[in-house]
């Protein structure tokens, strides 16, 4: 019987090519070369997130601006910094305060504040556009679970991100994108746009769509490929300049691709939670197994 299963299920090898994390949801990513494996996402992965004050997420979405604030992570602080002002160090000891309820679209999440001195700096990076956006920390007591209806009976949780724990993306779609992009006379654009936490050398274009699980080569830790991870204008946006080049560009291009049929609007990469080989460390050049899913 097992070799009967076997032959309906196809396989093949890929490496990882890229790590990325946003501790600060919707700031500057970084590109690290390995991490922990947490239910939750990579290590520090949308740990923090911006608010306005109705509590409510704040991104590039309407601040674009956020694209030229930069972060890092020393073992005792996260580190923010923009051109205009000198850098802050947020502690990466949890702050004392009252937890508040904040919201990412339509989840309620406790949190807690950092100082107001982080409103303060924001203001002086970014100018007026930024008052009244402060910073909270997921509260560790707290989780929020991914929807379920694409979880196949099982359970997950995320921090602040937009509903998945992990996004996974692959060079061979970006490569088809930038085809399609140039042969319009656009530019090509970067793996940055879609600020993906895995990224995966891949020489087919939207094999991801068809991978059901990706495995670590020596059955360390496995990630499901759950929902096509449909895109949203922070894809216009250059994750440098803060610039929209060309406002309706990539979204335009990937609808015409239409690698999604049955869904509407622009897909890009997959939602991912991992199954298995939670703490597990995942490394840049690690190869998986891709298992595509049952026709």
């Amino acid at each position: 019987m097992a070799k009967v299963a076997l032959l309906h299920r196809h396989e093949a090898a890929v490496q990882i090519t890229q790590l990325n994390i946003y501790p600060v949801k919707s700031l500057k990513g970084i590109s690290v070369h390995h991490s922990e494996l947490q239910e939750h996402g990579l290590a520090w992965d949308r740990r923090w997130m911006l608010v306005d004050a109705q509590q409510r997420f704040v991104t590039q979405r309407q601040l674009p601006a956020l694209a030229t604030v930069e972060v890092a992570l020393t073992d005792e602080h996260l580190v923010l910094s923009h051109p205009n002002v000198e850098p802050l160090n947020v502690p990466l000891a949890e702050p004392k305060g009252n937890l508040r309820l904040v919201s990412v679209w339509n989840d309620h999440c406790k949190a807690l504040p950092e100082s107001d001195e982080v409103s303060r700096w924001l203001v002086a990076a970014l100018g007026e556009q930024a008052q009244g956006l402060s910073m909270v920390r997921f509260a560790n007591e707290f989780t929020r679970a991914v929807e379920e209806d694409f979880l196949d009976g099982g359970s997950a949780h995320t921090y602040f991100s937009d509903g998945y724990p992990f996004l996974i993306t692959t060079t061979g779609s970006l490569d088809a994108l930038n085809q399609a992009l140039i042969a319009k006379g656009q530019a090509p654009i970067p793996m940055n746009r879609f600020r993906p936490n895995i990224v995966v050398k891949s020489d087919e274009a939207w094999a991801e769509d068809r991978w059901a699980t990706l495995t670590e080569a020596s059955g360390t830790f496995q990630l499901a490929l759950r929902k096509p991870c449909k895109r949203c204008k922070i894809t216009t946006i250059d994750q440098h300049t803060a610039a929209v080049p060309a406002p309706a560009e990539p979204l335009k291009t990937l609808i015409e691709l239409n690698t999604q049929p049955n869904q509407k609007g622009a897909h890009f990469g997959q939602n991912a939670t991992l199954l298995n080989g939670e703490g597990s460390v995942i490394r840049v050049g690690d190869r998986l197994v891709a298992v595509t899913r049952d026709a």
